[in-house]
């Protein structure tokens, strides 16, 4: 949702799709933001906006998964957690948590690059969340990250670092500074964002879970601690579960803000900003008076026209926009480019043709967190028996619609799904001839997520099948998807599908 540039408000959630654990830094005039990509590629998106509530998509830090052959097929909760993006030293840098891999840097001179290569900081499993720190008075540098009890066997706690000021190495074995069992109801402390003020270093980090947990502050004189603690945002009567983690904001002006997320279903994480103050005792004052606000007074930062991440897309020259990801490191030959308009899609040869999941070759962009139409016309130029492309919502389970060539050379228009546990996808609706090989695609995406399926072959738009209820998987939301495929065991392309004219209207 974006905001008229006359509003006197802004209203929650400020980004409405999966913008998952986001964090914030101001540049001048220029506020970025980056936030979790998992498995995706390109990863690490980067946002900027200049009055905090309208956001445009500028580009992506990363442009491949390292180790390469780790992410070659999907890995849809593994990959880039929760990064820390800083400002210092006129680079940008971005510092995350790879659970298997371990913490990893990239910086680069500009917000749009070119970004280095990504360089391991700190080894081993269980390493998420990482956060630096520079301290501009002293000239030392250091870290903090989170644990993954999945990976490392332990969580709740948080470790400190000293970093060598260039960001390539640690200076110690690290401490143990933050430990959430000796805090009386808390667990899962994670997602820390490091900062000094007011003579204190400060961890906001948050507690409780993604769906049920709250928003902490920590501070100490000293970076390696005693810190004490204090709940600063928490769900009370509101909507808002959670809320979780994020970070925190310094205007021009002197205004305090922080942005964090909420966790939706199969919606992901929607992304909240909340106003932020200081009271008597020192303690940040999150939201109102610690609960979320639904809407509130815009920041005081010159107006700006609405504006949001990109969703539609023409494909001009068979490029597609920045708002699309692939589900695993993309190999020569996906996507070709042309002389007009429309994404050429090869169909790859794939022994998974079955089941979404584990393709990599899927083009994704983030579900929506309104109601929405999505809408694309698909052309079938493969010739290959089985060869099939289509328009996806993708999650723990799927469901597509799309066209597929038969061993007789008929093309049908397809409609199939898989449950969560399923380990290959069944008809949805029965296929029904495609004669010129073309078809008109809607999904129809209501409240709560539930979707409905409909094609025009051209004698007008019709519905297929029941209604299905996206899912997302454990960290992430559902996406939208194009693809195209070819059943065979053997490596190789099959010929080509063209998806043209990708739109998203408001229901």
């Amino acid at each position: 949702m974006s905001a008229e540039p006359t509003d006197t408000v802004y209203r929650n959630p400020i980004l409405d799709a999966d913008w998952s654990d986001p964090d914030i830094v101001r540049v001048g005039d220029d506020f970025y933001l980056t936030a979790s990509s998992f498995g995706r590629v390109p990863g690490l998106p980067l946002l900027h906006s200049r009055d905090l509530v309208n956001w445009t998509l500028v580009g992506h830090a990363l442009d491949r998964l390292e180790p390469a052959s780790a992410f070659a097929t999907p890995r849809h909760d593994c990959g880039v957690w929760a990064p820390a993006l800083r400002h210092h030293a006129d680079r940008f840098w971005i510092f995350w948590g790879d659970p298997d891999q371990g913490v990893y840097q990239v910086n680069a001179p500009g917000i749009r690059g070119p970004w280095t290569r990504p360089h391991l900081l700190k080894p081993g499993k269980g390493l998420i969340d990482p956060c630096p720190l520079w301290d501009d008075e002293t000239g030392e540098a250091y870290l903090v990250h989170a644990w993954a009890k999945s990976r490392s066997g332990v969580k709740n706690r948080l470790t400190g670092h000293r970093m060598h000021p260039d960001g390539t190495s640690l200076l110690d074995e690290g401490k143990l500074i933050v430990d959430g069992d000796r805090i009386p109801g808390w667990f899962t402390l994670e997602g820390p964002k490091l900062y000094q003020h007011d003579g204190w270093f400060w961890i906001l980090a948050p507690a409780g879970g993604v769906e049920t947990g709250w928003q902490g502050a920590f501070r100490s004189r000293e970076f390696f601690g005693p810190y004490e603690e204090k709940v600063v945002l928490e769900q009370k009567d509101t909507d808002v579960n959670g809320p979780h983690q994020g970070g925190w904001v310094r205007t021009p002006s002197g205004e305090d803000w922080f942005v964090h997320f909420q966790q939706r279903g199969a919606y992901g994480r929607v992304i909240h900003l909340q106003p932020m103050r200081w009271d008597a005792d020192g303690w940040p004052v999150l939201g109102d008076d610690g609960a979320p606000v639904a809407v509130h007074p815009r920041p005081d930062l010159p107006p700006q026209p609405p504006a949001a991440p990109a969703t539609d897309d023409d494909f001009p020259g068979g490029r597609y926009g920045r708002q699309w990801q692939w589900t695993a490191n993309q190999r020569d030959g996906w996507a070709t480019q042309h002389s007009g308009d429309g994404l050429r899609l090869t169909c790859v040869r794939s022994a998974d043709a079955h089941d979404l999941r584990k393709v990599p070759n899927v083009l994704t962009q983030r579900l929506p967190g309104t109601p929405v139409a999505v809408e694309v016309e698909l052309r079938l130029d493969s010739a290959e028996p089985g060869a099939r492309a289509g328009l996806a919502v993708l999650g723990d389970a799927f469901s597509w619609i799309g066209l597929q060539r038969g061993t007789d050379g008929t093309v049908h228009l397809v409609h199939r799904f898989a449950e969560a546990v399923a380990e290959g996808e069944r008809d949805a609706d029965r296929p029904r001839l495609a004669p010129e090989g073309r078809a008109r695609l809607r999904i129809e995406i209501g409240a709560g997520a539930r979707c409905r399926f409909h094609y025009d072959l051209g004698d007008g738009p019709r519905p297929s099948g029941q209604v299905f209820a996206a899912t997302p998987w454990r960290w992430v939301g559902a996406l939208l998807g194009l693809f195209a495929l070819a059943p065979g065991e053997a490596q190789g392309h099959a010929g080509a599908a063209v998806f043209t004219q990708f739109r998203l209207t408001a229901m």
